[in-house]
């Protein structure tokens, strides 16, 4: 209740005032005076209704009551909010700031609303120095705007409200509320952001997982293929899927086959696509197999074909002789001997050799004669079955002459004799002499046609040089070098050997050198316990009786290639030694 005097407004039970103790009109044992503008009392409208017997009742309409109190409480609130603006107005003539002031953001930053009870006086409050965004509609009052649109039908008397302004001397200061806003901002910025990642990672790996998926379901439609061997050769294992039972047919093949267990299965060797190419074949080449289904009605559906890639291997070729692929000779004829695939086509030089290709290991000789100019180059050219053409080089250099000097061409290599003939020619009248052990010299036709022949004495076991030298006067002198191998047959060789037992073992130590210059012949028994060296072979074998000691190195000439384990009699003759142990020359191995 409010007091007459002071005008302090105090509790309806209370008999006197609390600010200036005037008495009240709501003193105990009255009742207030609002509750003398209640209607509580009056009814409302009543209904009578009979049922059927006939008996009445009569009923209140409780909707009037409501209706009633609704209008009752839309009347006082219209006369609060009067009373409440001209409140403020007395407080704003006292020099007080405006009460109930509620202030909501704006998507400006350096701005804010001052928004009243009356929606139609909404204040937009700015910083110095901004402009007017809405020129035209609000008009300036004390660094603020005044927005006098009206979006409310409910207040349509303009002269009940008025417009609401400032006080001259009210001043806004101090930083205005935008971090908590800026962070807000911020704070939905991330989460959108993070929203998008999350949805970009669902769609990449859903997108993966889908693709995965469809491939792997291609892949099961579609065939494989998978290095093989068949019959010891390279090929390729092709799986074709379809149904059990099915003919899948294939074009280049000119062959059926049937599908079980769900595949086809072709299997075919690398070297059927390239057997009867006559052209230059590279390493590898792209094959390609079109299969057709056999339908039900008989027509042929085709399939996808499929491709692949074939390696094709090169056709072996080893030159066991010379050691190297240039080499410095002094003769007039060389001996070189290579190891090819047996069956295999030969070219040296664009001529045709296959002929002397051994049938049983590859091997062959070719005697080369060698032009003294330098260079004289030997082009080998090998193809092989189920392989491509290889090739190589073979260079014998010769240093040139001034003096022509050369050996016939059928003088040997090789013998089982000690003594050969030789026959040779040079420049008619010149001076010929022979370096190395001979006999017989016979020059009586050197000056008319430069022809002579003599007899080559071979004073060791194994290669023999034979060394010839020409001159005349004026002329650099020439100088030829022959290599013959001289090995005894194996009556004549073994019969000669010594055993290695303990006491001979001991004495070849002892007088290596001696014994390697008569090249005296031992047999070496046991078994191979290292090989140490492929080209040429070399091996140590124990010869003791318990096979732990006694050591050899053996350097293998003869035809046999050992392998470790093996139990062999060997023959061989001293050639110094290796690693504090005697080395022989093999040149027979027996079981």
């Amino acid at each position: 209740m409010k007091c007459p005097n002071c005008g302090q407004w105090n509790r309806a039970s209370l008999p006197h005032c609390q600010k200036c103790g005037t008495p009240l009109d709501a003193a105990e044992g009255q009742l207030p005076s609002w509750k003398t503008t209640l209607r509580d009392d009056q009814k409302g409208k009543e209904y009578i209704r009979v049922d059927e017997d006939g008996e009445a009742s009569v009923t209140a309409d409780s909707r009037d009551a409501l209706a009633q109190e609704m209008a009752e409480l839309k009347k006082r609130k219209a006369e609060g909010t009067r009373v409440q603006r001209q409140l403020r107005r007395e407080s704003a003539e006292r020099g007080s700031a405006p009460s109930s002031m509620t202030i909501r953001t704006h998507a400006t930053v350096d701005t804010f609303w001052n928004v009243e009870d009356n929606p139609r006086s909404t204040v937009r409050i700015r910083r110095s120095g901004e402009k007017d965004p809405e020129e035209g509609r609000t008009h300036r009052i004390n660094n603020a705007w005044q927005d006098s649109r009206s979006y409310d039908p409910l207040w349509e008397e303009q002269e009940m409200y008025g417009t609401w302004q400032l006080p001259q001397n009210t001043q806004f200061t101090g930083k205005l509320p935008s971090r908590s806003r800026g962070l807000r901002h911020l704070a939905r910025v991330l989460v959108a952001i993070i929203m998008a990642a999350l949805l970009g990672l669902t769609i990449f790996f859903g997108y993966n997982y889908f693709k995965d998926r469809q491939a792997e379901r291609n892949l099961a439609n579609q065939a494989s293929v998978t290095a093989s061997i068949k019959d010891d050769l390279a090929a390729h294992t092709i799986l074709i899927p379809g149904e059990d039972g099915q003919q899948i047919y294939i074009r280049e093949l000119h062959t059926s086959y049937i599908v079980t267990g769900g595949f086809a299965t072709v299997e075919i060797a690398d070297h059927v696509w390239y057997d009867e190419l006559t052209d230059f074949i590279g390493e590898s080449m792209d094959v390609t197999l079109t299969p057709f289904v056999k339908t039900s009605g008989g027509q042929q559906k085709p399939l996808d074909p499929i491709t692949y890639e074939i390696s094709i291997p090169l056709s072996p070729i080893t030159l066991n002789t010379p050691d190297g692929l240039r080499t410095e000779v002094a003769t007039a004829m060389y001996s070189m001997n290579f190891t090819v695939r047996p069956g295999s086509t030969v070219y040296i030089n664009d001529e045709d050799v296959s002929d002397t290709v051994n049938s049983d290991d590859g091997s062959f000789t070719y005697n080369a004669t060698v032009q003294p100019i330098g260079d004289n180059n030997f082009v080998v050219r090998v193809r092989s079955q189920y392989c491509r053409e290889n090739s190589m080089t073979v260079t014998l250099y010769r240093e040139p002459q001034e003096i022509p000097l050369d050996l016939s061409a059928d003088t040997y290599s090789s013998t089982s004799k000690k003594a050969i003939e030789i026959r040779a020619t040079t420049l008619p009248g010149a001076k010929v002499e022979i370096l190395s052990p001979h006999s017989d010299l016979n020059i009586t036709e050197i000056d008319s046609t430069g022809a002579f022949s003599f007899y080559a004495v071979f004073d060791k076991i194994g290669y023999n040089t034979v060394v010839i030298t020409a001159s005349d006067p004026g002329k650099k002198t020439s100088r030829v070098e022959y290599q013959v191998y001289y090995l005894p047959n194996p009556d004549e060789y073994t019969i000669k050997a010594w055993p290695l037992n303990a006491a001979e073992y001991s004495e070849l130590l002892a007088n290596n050198n001696v014994r390697t210059a008569n090249t005296q012949v031992y047999v070496a028994i046991g078994t191979i316990a290292e090989i140490i060296s492929d080209k040429p072979q070399m091996a140590i074998m124990y010869t003791s009786e318990d096979g732990k000691s006694q050591p050899v190195l053996l350097e293998n000439f003869t035809k046999t290639t050992w392998k470790v384990g093996e139990y062999y009699r060997i023959y061989g003759d001293a050639n110094g030694t290796y690693s504090n142990m005697p080395r022989l020359s093999a040149r027979y191995t027996y079981w």
